[in-house]
């Protein structure tokens, strides 16, 4: 069986979608050389799936603020603020025990992450207390983790 063939076979069985028929994967099969080209063989647009696609894009102001937030989520301080912070409440002091670094260091990196709406901060008395800002940061950690310790 060829590459194509297998290619084919595969995904016209139960894990196929719907909406997409087989004469739409003949237009775009690729050709022997699947496995060192993973483009397109042959120039193809579906008009009926990119605007279905694009009706359920979301806006570019959201993608923008999603991009900032993945920004800030690749340094690895805030990152295990953020870890540090799905196991339980913290103040800046232990924060920064737990972080290894400066009071100063952890407050900046916490008001990055506060302006992305991450964290939120609860005072009692002279001492800052930070949590994560909602279920959804906390599940936004754990899948990336999950995503990353699965690879191994």
């Amino acid at each position: 069986m060829s590459a194509t063939d297998a290619t084919q076979s595969t995904s016209s069985g139960a894990g196929s979608r719907p909406g997409r028929t087989s004469a739409r994967k003949a237009d775009c099969a690729p050709g022997a050389d699947f496995d060192d080209a993973p483009v397109c063989q042959q120039h193809c647009e579906h008009a009926d799936v990119i605007a279905r696609v694009r009706a359920r894009l979301a806006p570019d102001e959201d993608m923008a603020e999603l991009a900032a937030t993945f920004r800030l989520l690749g340094d690895r301080t805030r990152v295990r603020i953020l870890e540090a912070l799905a196991c339980d409440e913290l103040c800046v002091c232990d924060l920064a025990a737990v972080v290894g670094h400066s009071q100063s260091a952890v407050s900046h990196q916490l008001r990055l992450l506060r302006a992305a709406k991450l964290v939120r901060v609860r005072r009692d008395g002279k001492n800052a207390f930070y949590t994560l800002d909602d279920d959804h940061v906390r599940d936004l950690f754990r899948q990336a983790l999950d995503h990353v310790q699965e690879s191994r």
